[in-house]
């Protein structure tokens, strides 16, 4: 666990995403929210080693829910996939919706495998609005929040994205590979050393 929590350097990528959350979200909820995201997320645990698409990636990311949870962080409740919601007379429909009990709100998650664009912000945007529509519910609810976890992003293109948007919204990346700690290697010993060791103490045959 240790090694884990060191090897996929969750303290450089807490807090990391490009947000609009300090210009969108009351002073209050601003830096919790800023502090729910990540950037990179870690999806190696979906073992993805071949080519994909959103439906793979979304159905892997499901299917170790627990660990997709973790990955997240505290306070995530798992709402539902491509979750229906009935705008006018158009059917959209969320790629993932959670609800986050420490913010008291709805978030809703979009993946994308390849690299963000405009258009990204615009879509997520429009389901944001449809969520506090439907879904939020006054005195209970806090304005719901928006995540874009694509492959690639252009940093100055996301923010300008992010600074034309009125809801709050995160853009982060996902990593399919599994982070190590950059200076691992050659600092345990392999599978030989350890055998040659065994032999040595008279413990293995």
């Amino acid at each position: 666990m240790l090694l884990n929590f060191i090897g996929t350097d969750l303290f450089e990528r807490h807090g990391k995403a490009l947000t609009n959350f300090k210009r969108t979200l009351p002073e209050v909820d601003s830096d919790l929210a800023q502090e729910m995201t990540k950037d990179p997320y870690n999806f190696a645990f979906t073992d993805i080693a071949k080519p994909y698409n959103e439906r793979l990636l979304k159905d892997a990311l499901l299917d170790n829910i627990t660990r997709f949870l973790t990955e997240l962080g505290t306070g995530f409740a798992y709402v539902g996939k491509e979750y229906r919601l009935q705008v006018g007379e158009t059917e959209n429909f969320i790629d993932l919706l959670f609800y986050n009990l420490n913010l008291s709100c709805y978030v809703v998650i979009e993946v994308k495998i390849g690299k963000f664009t405009f258009t990204d912000v615009g879509q997520l945007g429009g389901y944001v609005v449809a969520c506090n529509h439907i879904l939020r519910k006054e005195g209970r609810d806090n304005p719901t929040i928006g995540l874009l976890i694509c492959k690639e992003k252009d940093r100055i293109q996301a923010q300008y994205a992010l600074e034309s948007s009125s809801q709050p919204i995160g853009i982060s990346e996902y990593d399919l590979e599994r982070f190590y700690p950059e200076k691992i290697e050659g600092t345990m010993p392999t599978i030989e050393e350890l055998e040659e060791s065994l032999k040595e103490d008279g413990r293995c045959g």
